[in-house]
């Protein structure tokens, strides 16, 4: 896998093996989303400590006392979402190995816990994990959306062919799904905790986000876009 640059964007894919489903509940996916914050430091991985709080919307400190240093990151984590059997990153490494480490202490950390709780041993992902370097603007402005829409497949599993009779319908739906960034990105906080937001609000607002994204829907035109998309 070729060597990412610093400060560049990637989509980052992975999925379970033979497309098994690797988030069976709530549960899985609340420790995903620790995971995604935790194993982002360049810090020694520590696995227990933090907890997600369902009151405060962010990652928390169990009541124990536990004292650490503020987090050192490896990778900005620009947008992300998580469906059934798969999840998507949008990446910016701040190190020459930022995403290398991130990804395996990610895949890694997510399948000990998944095999520890479902008692099943061997490979939970198929393969590594997918990457793709973002050198186009245009596909760099537009891959927040197409990540972000991809829980309507649950939904409209069609809007990829522009087949939705009611846009207002599915940016309903995708208000409802909590499992990726798109809420934060609205200005709903949800996971503000997971994602570093600062680089792509320098594009658009809350207000404009939405909006573009409504626009990219009505235009989607996924051809020119597909060697970005790991599907």
């Amino acid at each position: 896998m070729a060597k990412k640059v610093v400060g560049q964007i990637y989509h980052v894919l992975n999925r379970g093996v033979d497309k098994r489903d690797i988030f069976l509940d709530d549960e899985d996916r609340f420790r995903f989303v620790h995971d995604l914050f935790e194993f982002n430091d360049v810090a020694p991985i520590n696995n227990v400590k933090y907890y997600f709080n369902q009151t405060s919307k962010a990652i928390a400190r169990p009541y124990i006392n536990v004292e650490r240093r503020p987090r050192k990151l490896l990778v900005e984590i620009l947008a992300f979402c998580m469906m059934t059997n798969h999840y998507h990153l949008l990446l910016r490494p701040l190190s020459d190995n930022g995403i290398t480490h991130f990804m395996k202490r990610l895949n890694m950390g997510y399948a000990h816990y998944f095999n520890l709780k479902y008692q099943r041993s061997g490979a939970l992902f198929q393969g590594r994990y997918k990457s793709v370097h973002v050198v186009n603007d245009a596909h760099f402005i537009h891959l927040p959306y197409y990540i972000h829409l991809n829980p309507l497949d649950l939904y409209m599993p069609r809007w990829r062919e522009r087949e939705i009779s009611n846009y207002q319908q599915a940016l309903k739906f995708l208000k409802k799904y909590r499992w990726s960034s798109h809420l934060d990105y609205m200005g709903i906080k949800n996971l503000p905790s997971v994602t570093q937001r600062g680089f792509l609000l320098k594009f658009w607002d809350n207000s404009q986000y939405e909006n573009g994204l409504i626009e990219w829907l009505k235009s989607i035109e996924l051809q020119d876009m597909n060697p970005m998309l790991l599907e």
